[in-house]
């Protein structure tokens, strides 16, 4: 079998699995992207759609946290026992 666009060569899991199953990636975000996806009703968040947050996610891209600043986002992975890794 030949893979294609369509075919995903490892499953979910699989690529979360990837290597480490503790290695995680540090990224900035927009704002803009968790006012996205936050519930409707809560509005209690004090952000700008245009403001950069770093969002702590595994190798997946699932997001587990999202910080304010670069330092906080590496001391939380650090802190449960993650190894972050920064992308750029």
């Amino acid at each position: 079998m030949t893979p294609n666009s369509h075919t995903p060569l490892f499953s979910t899991e699989a690529f979360a699995a990837l290597g480490a199953p503790d290695l995680v990636y540090v990224r900035p975000i927009k704002a803009a992207e968790i006012l996205a996806d936050a519930p409707e009703g809560v509005e209690d968040f004090d952000l700008t759609p245009d403001q950069t947050l770093y969002a702590v996610c595994r190798a997946d891209g699932a997001r587990l946290a999202v910080l304010t600043d670069h330092d906080a986002a590496v001391a939380a992975a650090l802190a449960h026992e993650l190894a972050p890794v920064s992308v750029h």
